[in-house]
């Protein structure tokens, strides 16, 4: 199976799960906003690495399912929230206008209320239904209470914030941007190995390559902010500078950011030697972030 007919069935699954786990309500505005963001065609990036490191660790993918859809549940309310006027103030997100356009700037904040305390109740529901122990669940709730919270995303929203217009150093870029993107996604590998059964060690190798792959995942969508989106209509470019946001082309330049990027990938690549080919939907995933072109 390729990268895209893998990447395409995962995709499916997760959009028909997360379709399911939040049927729609004709009528509840507020429900109608959470499906608005929640199902308008996202990549499933998170999803469908907890999916594959799900794989690696030797379970099907059904297993994974309830990590993954929580965790695209917290990052669809991230986008919401990160939209907003008070914060990037942005008009479309994924083809279509953002919630707040489509609705209104209160319903979509509390449709980002509603979507992140949703993804926590998913979570340890259909993950009990599912069989998986309540000592994993803690854990895995523990983990991602840690990525997306003032640790970790919504952290690194605040430091990317207070460091608008200003300069900033690589070090300090690397932090914001581990933080905001980065510990997202990490989160998803580690949570998919664990509701595997992934050994300690392999938990370590997935947290390894989860931490290379979440700073890449940034830095190449840096890069496309700079050079445009291949549907022009998914996202505007150019908006980090518009917002006189810290990126690593402004820091680094475009052709430094590329080279850190490739070197990340070859990072998270070494951090899966201890897996065999049940990984290599992983690998694929890798080389795949920094080639994307939406």
């Amino acid at each position: 199976m390729s990268l895209k007919e893998y990447l395409d069935k995962k995709r499916r699954f997760v959009d028909e799960t997360l379709d399911r786990w939040l049927p729609a309500a004709p009528g509840d505005r507020l429900k109608e906003a959470m499906r608005y963001s929640l199902m308008a065609g996202g990549k499933r990036v998170r999803p469908i690495l907890a999916i594959a490191a799900c794989e690696a660790c030797g379970e099907k993918m059904e297993r994974a399912l309830p990590v993954g859809c929580a965790l695209e549940m917290i990052h669809t309310y991230s986008l919401i929230h990160d939209d907003l006027p008070a914060m990037d103030n942005d008009d479309v997100r994924r083809g279509r206008p953002t919630a707040h356009k489509a609705f209104d700037e209160a319903t979509a904040i509390l449709a980002g209320d509603s979507l992140l305390t949703e993804a926590f109740r998913i979570l340890s529901q259909k993950g009990r239904e599912i069989g998986i122990s309540a000592a994993i669940l803690v854990d895995v709730i523990s983990d991602i209470s840690l990525a997306s919270g003032f640790e970790g995303m919504a952290g690194g929203q605040m430091l990317d914030l207070q460091f608008e217009g200003k300069d900033v150093g690589a070090a300090e870029l690397e932090n914001i941007h581990r933080h905001k993107t980065g510990k997202l996604l990490q989160v998803a590998v580690v949570t998919g190995g664990k509701v595997g059964g992934g050994t300690p060690e392999q938990i370590e190798a997935l947290s390894r390559f989860g931490q290379a792959i979440g700073l890449a995942f940034q830095i190449a969508d840096d890069i496309l902010d700079v050079e445009g989106w291949e549907n022009k209509e998914w996202k505007n470019a150019g908006g980090d500078a518009k917002n006189k946001k810290v990126t690593y082309p402004s820091v680094l330049g475009l052709a430094a950011s590329k080279k850190k990027a490739q070197e990340l990938i070859e990072t998270a690549h070494e951090a899966l030697r201890p897996f065999g080919n049940e990984a290599q939907a992983l690998r694929e995933i890798a080389s795949y972030i920094i080639q994307r072109r939406n």
